[in-house]
């Protein structure tokens, strides 16, 4: 072989071997990306983000506390028995919310769909002498198929569900006040002819506070949820689909079918809502509770779900309700003026979303 030959052959060598020598010399140390802010602005935000029961426990114990302080009747097992009793309808619809807007959507007809469940197992069981369970059974289906119109809708159509529900909310207002002729179920013709519809107003004595058997459902039910939330893979896929829905669908996630089980399932607790309602007020009126939808999206989000969906905590949910009706019955006990009570519930849904859009730049 020529030198020309062996030069063009050995001519490689020279630039891998000075490769070599510098690669021997350079920085073997791992690249990291890990965000070196240790700032106590920044810890703290993400210790409330990792924990969002934290704050409305804490929100609800200053609460209680400045209340008792100021108007010293709150205090009393009376007041309390009150405020547990009266929060009970809004925890049940709160617990519904709070799937919904886990999977970042909104319901703005749940009150409705409440409504027409009561209607149905009022009319059914007084009216039409259908056996108290199965009237039951038929209104708890009822609220289950019109949770499962809306997610079908928002799911299948690609409706926003903003959209969607402020609809279904004009369409169930005008189906409940045709299918009740306008008119109301009368707390004696349900006692004498469907008293099981009462059974969750009955009154238990405990400590010296009377609580319902509703408050021990919505107890019993919020822990049920919370461990369906946390320890399974439905739970798993609804904050997956909440998150980031583009993601849960490419990790295998039928997206679709978990977000029409959402308003599924939320329906259904609605039509229980709905069993519980009329045991807390005794009759059936098909203009009862028009504020429930603003009450319930109000204790999710004092709650620490976040709008954006992916995030929340159904213990919370429960928490915010008992803050909004805290905050109502202080006040009420205090003698401030309705619309001061107002202005300081609008407050605390401003301050709740505030700290929202700060919790999630904890992790930006």
């Amino acid at each position: 072989m020529s030198d020309q030959g062996k030069q063009t052959q050995g001519s490689p060598n020279k630039p891998v071997a000075d490769y070599e020598a510098r690669l021997a010399q350079a920085d073997a140390a791992v690249a990291s990306f890990d965000r070196d802010d240790h700032t106590f602005t920044h810890i703290t935000r993400t210790f409330l983000r990792n924990n969002p029961t934290l704050v409305p426990a804490l929100v609800l114990l200053l609460s209680i506390t400045v209340f008792g302080i100021i108007a010293p009747r709150f205090m009393s097992p009376g007041v309390l028995s009150t405020i547990m009793q009266q929060v009970t309808v809004t925890g049940f619809v709160a617990l519904a919310q709070t799937l919904i807007i886990l999977t970042a959507g909104i319901d703005l007809s749940v009150g409705a769909v409440m409504v027409i469940c009561a209607l149905i197992m009022g009319r059914l069981s007084v009216l039409a002498g259908v056996p108290e369970p199965l009237a039951i059974m038929i209104g708890m289906f009822f609220g289950g198929l019109m949770g499962g119109v809306n997610g079908v809708l928002v799911a299948k159509v690609k409706l926003p569900p903003f959209i969607v529900t402020l609809g279904t909310l004009s369409v169930f207002s005008a189906l409940k006040l045709w299918y009740s002729h306008s008119e109301s179920i009368r707390n004696a013709d349900i006692e004498e002819q469907a008293s099981m519809l009462l059974w969750f107003g009955t009154d238990i004595k405990f400590m010296g506070a009377t609580i319902t058997y509703g408050v021990v459902a919505l107890i019993v039910l919020a822990a049920i949820l919370w461990f369906v939330l946390n320890h399974t893979a439905w739970g798993r896929h609804v904050h997956a689909v909440g998150d980031d829905p583009e993601a849960a669908l490419l990790s295998g996630i039928q997206t679709d079918r978990v977000l029409i089980s959402v308003y599924v399932v939320a329906g259904v607790i609605l039509g229980f809502a709905a069993w519980v309602s009329i045991g807390r007020v005794g009759s059936v009126n098909p203009i009862s509770f028009d504020t429930i939808n603003l009450a319930s999206i109000t204790a999710v989000v004092i709650g620490g779900t976040s709008l954006f969906g992916g995030r929340g905590s159904i213990i919370g949910s429960v928490l915010g309700a008992f803050i909004v009706q805290v905050f109502t019955t202080g006040l009420s006990l205090a003698r401030v003026d309705d619309y001061w009570q107002q202005f300081a519930a609008g407050i605390l849904v401003i301050v709740a979303v505030t700290l929202d859009q700060q919790l999630r730049r904890a992790t930006k």
